[in-house]
């Protein structure tokens, strides 16, 4: 069963991130925020008089007590230990920002909008220094850590993107639709219907692999080989579209939440590990592989791509309802993965031990 912590949000909750102290920021619908302490008891709370909704809430790594906040265009900065009047706001973004992301040398912070625009802005000058774009509305943006002029992206025009701070334009991208084309030349009218609109992102700590939710229920996992990467590994995670994915500090464990309203946990680490040598043609021969084992007829059946190596949850949570963001944070000396959803309270479930 999941602690429920209540008393901070009246309407739904939309973000949540964790600071390395352990404070837990939330951010909701119509300009609430909340912090909480290590053990879930409310600590502050905040109502931004605009009343637009707190749509990405992240602290600093740098300065644990310094959190950047995303609210109609606007990014405010905040001091946590006196939780008043913004610090500073920036103002560079034309619509609404999804998500915010800053690096780990809190030298870039890096804001996604709906017109498919990343704003990426030097927090030393105070002025924007890249604008970086999609075609569509820019769901996730993630700086890499331990390389803090690198980052990714996704969006609803179904890229991924990996870029450098040096450069405009992307050094790779890869289109979902295309690439599940590509490796099913008969593709089911599933695939119309439900495309694989990019919703979340999350890196690793080494920086060099990152996961993927999207809206066809999938996730996939991505390897960053210099400017490139390639796509290593992928599982049809939930029913409907994956709103949220989380690697946890562990080697390759990563929580996904969904629109079916359940989170997994899933231990991926074997399955990375068997395609580090050379995971393009390691996918391709698994690809190739289940193709030929599922010809009848004379026909080709979509073989679920998870079926090797049976990639399945270490741990299903039926959460009952659709999931807005996921965290993880130690409490009471042991982990917990947070839930925001459409309700006004942030679940609390217990995980068991890497």
């Amino acid at each position: 069963m999941a602690d429920k912590w209540s008393g901070g949000h009246s309407c739904s909750i939309l973000c949540l991130n964790v600071s390395a102290e352990g404070l837990v920021a939330s951010g909701g619908e119509r300009g609430e925020l909340a912090l909480w302490d290590g053990g879930g008891s409310l600590a502050a709370q905040l109502q931004l008089p605009q009343a637009d909704d707190v749509t990405s809430v992240v602290f600093s790594t740098r300065r644990p007590s310094t959190l950047y906040i995303s609210h109609g265009e606007t990014i405010s900065v905040l001091d946590v230990r006196s939780l008043q009047e913004p610090v500073e706001r920036f103002h560079v973004n034309e619509e609404e920002i999804n998500c915010l992301s800053v690096n780990d040398t809190d030298s870039f912070l890096a804001a996604a909008d709906d017109s498919g625009v990343i704003k990426v802005v030097d927090l030393a000058s105070k002025k924007v220094s890249r604008s970086l774009r999609h075609s569509n509305i820019c769901s996730s943006v993630a700086f890499r850590p331990q390389r803090p002029q690198s980052l990714v992206s996704c969006g609803l025009d179904m890229q991924v993107m990996l870029w450098n701070l040096q450069k405009a334009r992307p050094l790779w991208t890869t289109n979902l639709q295309e690439c599940d084309m590509e490796e099913d030349s008969s593709p089911s009218a599933g695939q119309f219907f439900n495309p694989p609109l990019a919703h979340s992102l999350s890196i690793t700590s080494c920086g060099n692999i990152f996961s993927c939710g999207a809206q066809d229920g999938k996730v996939r996992i991505f390897r960053v080989t210099g400017v490139r990467f390639e796509r290593e590994l992928e599982f049809q995670g939930h029913r409907s579209g994956v709103s949220q994915v989380l690697f946890m500090p562990e080697a390759y464990w990563l929580l996904s939440g969904g629109n079916d309203r359940k989170v997994l946990l899933w231990d991926v680490s074997s399955d990375i590990g068997k395609q580090q040598k050379s995971p393009a043609k390691s996918l391709q021969r698994r690809k190739a592989q289940a193709a030929a084992s599922s010809r009848k007829d004379g026909k080709l059946n979509k073989v679920a791509s998870n079926e090797h190596a049976g990639v399945v949850p270490k741990l299903t949570i039926e959460h009952g309802e659709k999931v807005n963001w996921l965290s993880c944070a130690e409490i009471k000396g042991s982990r917990r993965v947070l839930v925001a959803d459409q309700s006004s309270s942030v679940s609390a479930y217990p995980l068991p031990e890497a």
